[in-house]
């Protein structure tokens, strides 16, 4: 018996993924884990690694078959533009702190690892650009969490205004009765 799993239904996962570890690195730093102990610096490691993994994933299937989703039949013009506009976004922003990850492991001192598995780059040893990266890393990474804020938001908002389903669409089938 062979298990083909839709696009939608992968999208899902990686979707409902990428949330909790969002949350994870909006309320945990590398300074918060530093003080925990190795085995702590590790698992945010590795958590990253699978983040970047979600968000390449992610981008790649955006560039080979465009967006999964539509804006739907009760959004107005505005709100229509807003769908198109904030998906990009989202998707786009994943990609840039991939990027940037990688270029503060390009910039760093030493070789860096993600996950103690995955060497991320070939360290230069460029101790301002890799502060400068570091910084940007960071805002990038805060700013897409507003955005991913706004979106849930926006959702919530079809959902409870407009009436459109708009949240059942992504929710795993066993909560549809919740909503």
């Amino acid at each position: 018996m062979r298990f083909a799993m839709t696009r939608r239904t992968a999208l899902k996962i990686v979707h409902w993924s990428v949330v909790p570890l969002t949350m994870w690195f909006l309320l945990v730093t590398p300074q918060d884990v530093a003080q925990v102990g190795a085995w702590a610096i590790r698992l945010h490691s590795v958590l990253g690694l699978v983040f970047v993994t979600l968000a390449l994933l992610w981008t790649a299937d955006y560039l080979r078959r465009g967006l999964a989703s539509r804006p739907g039949p009760k959004l107005g013009p505005r709100a229509r533009r807003v769908h198109w506009w904030l998906h990009r976004v989202l998707i786009w922003g994943l990609f840039g702190v991939a990027v940037t990850g990688f270029l503060l492991g390009l910039t760093a001192s030493r070789q860096l690892w993600a996950g103690g598995i995955v060497p991320i780059a070939v360290p230069l040893g460029m101790p301002r650009a890799n502060d400068l990266v570091g910084q940007l890393h960071s805002i990038e990474f805060y700013l897409l969490a507003a955005i991913v804020a706004f979106h849930a938001g926006f959702h919530i908002w079809r959902h409870l205004r407009l009436r459109d389903n708009a949240l059942r669409i992504m929710m795993p089938r066993a909560l549809h009765r919740f909503l």
